[in-house]
């Protein structure tokens, strides 16, 4: 639906288990549409997609595809912004580490984003403004991207995906942005470490001369494709776990000139005191099925955690005071969460600067994490969460 300042806000579909196309399809016939008919029954409502690779490959199928485009117009949605992160199963099963697979080194990823590309022209409204995302991985895992080599290897990647895009655009006149999410424990992981790639690989005098053998365009519009067509999804989830500052996200990235293709917006969880009881109060968010990473700050400096049961491993013995934020997504709608806290306020700041001066059109709750939720923390059904979390955002970013 659209905000203020050109806005549109929706929430990802990731949320829902489901896989297959079918399943997909089912899923937004049940959910999507009362969350539609509780915060736009009159209007129009933009639409998060997630589509993993087998859901993406049938939807192709022409027949498919012109069904679920009549079923769109019928309901009065939009489809503007696709979630490419996870690639296979996201539910249900152990994911952790494996969801960056395959990573921006592997041309199973590359293919799999091409093809997004090209069901997202399709999908987009028929508003010429209107431009589409696609949020990815960071690159890799940053065990992963540790050499020059690999580093490399994944520029080189992201740049045939860009003259996809570019190929793409002149063909339809549409533009879709490469969002890649920086997030805790990856090759991209904060912003500084995000502006630095930019700069130093992926809009590099190289890369331009890269793009402009494989899109074979000129200099200037090789540079300009690299800005108009790849920047950053900033997941407020992830960068208030990396103890960065909401409002000099913002202004960082602006300054680096890097486009904020899309902003999630979702919470995680803060421990402002760890102690002898954060293990007992944070084992009941220790699922089996996503990674939780955890950043620790002390007097000393930043630690960090792959996971839950690292940080666990660390608490015996005395260490001063810390403070651990960690990557478990919450409903943005809950603060005090009892003996800790959730990371709402970092969105609250960041939603203030942005309405002050936006970075973005494209705005996403993204509360994957709510069929592993400890059930306290849920207290609705799925479908009125979703619609109170969009109602919160929506007075937040000024539109009440």
């Amino acid at each position: 639906m659209k905000v203020g300042n050109g806005g549109h806000l929706t929430y990802c579909t990731n949320i829902h288990p489901g896989e297959t196309w079918p399943e997909v399809r089912s899923n937004l016939e049940r959910y999507l549409l009362s969350v539609k008919a509780q915060m736009a029954p009159r209007g129009a409502f933009g639409v998060g997609l997630r589509l993993s690779a087998i859901a993406a490959r049938a939807l192709a199928e022409p027949r498919t595809l012109a069904e679920f485009k009549s079923f769109l117009q019928r309901n009065r949605l939009y489809v503007f912004t696709l979630n490419g992160f996870p690639y296979g199963p996201f539910h249900g099963e152990p994911v952790k580490e494996n969801v960056y697979l395959p990573d921006w080194k592997q041309d199973d990823r590359l293919e799999y984003t091409n093809l997004l590309a090209d069901l997202l022209v399709e999908l987009l409204p028929d508003d010429p403004e209107l431009e589409g995302s696609i949020s990815t991985v960071p690159g890799a895992f940053k065990p992963h991207a540790d050499t020059p080599e690999k580093v490399e290897r994944i520029t080189d990647v992201l740049l045939r995906h860009v003259a996809h895009l570019v190929k793409l655009r002149s063909r339809t006149g549409r533009t879709i942005g490469l969002a890649l999410e920086p997030e805790p424990c990856c090759f991209l992981e904060t912003v500084e470490e995000t502006i630095a790639y930019f700069r130093n690989s992926l809009t590099s005098e190289a890369a331009v001369q890269r793009l402009m053998s494989l899109a074979g365009v000129p200099h200037a519009t090789a540079r300009e494709a690299l800005h108009r067509h790849i920047g950053v999804c900033l997941d407020l989830c992830h960068a208030a776990v990396e103890f960065e500052d909401a409002e000099g996200c913002l202004q960082q990235l602006r300054g680096a000139n890097i486009r904020v293709h899309k902003m999630q917006l979702s919470s995680g969880l803060r421990v402002p005191g760890v102690d002898a009881r954060t293990e007992e109060l944070l084992r009941p968010f220790d699922d089996r099925v996503y990674l939780h990473q955890v950043v620790e700050r002390t007097a000393d400096g930043v630690n960090r955690y792959v996971d839950l049961a690292d940080a666990f491993a660390s608490l015996p013995g005395g260490r001063g005071e810390r403070e651990w934020r960690v990557h478990c997504h919450v409903p943005v709608f809950l603060e005090d969460m009892g003996q800790f806290a959730s990371t709402q306020s970092f969105i609250r700041d960041a939603l203030a600067a942005h309405r002050k001066n936006p970075i973005t059109a494209h705005l996403e709750a993204e509360t994957y994490t709510w069929s592993v939720l400890p059930n306290q923390y849920r207290g609705a059904a799925m479908d009125h969460a979703i619609a109170r979390e969009l109602s919160w955002l929506r007075e937040h970013l000024g539109n009440p």
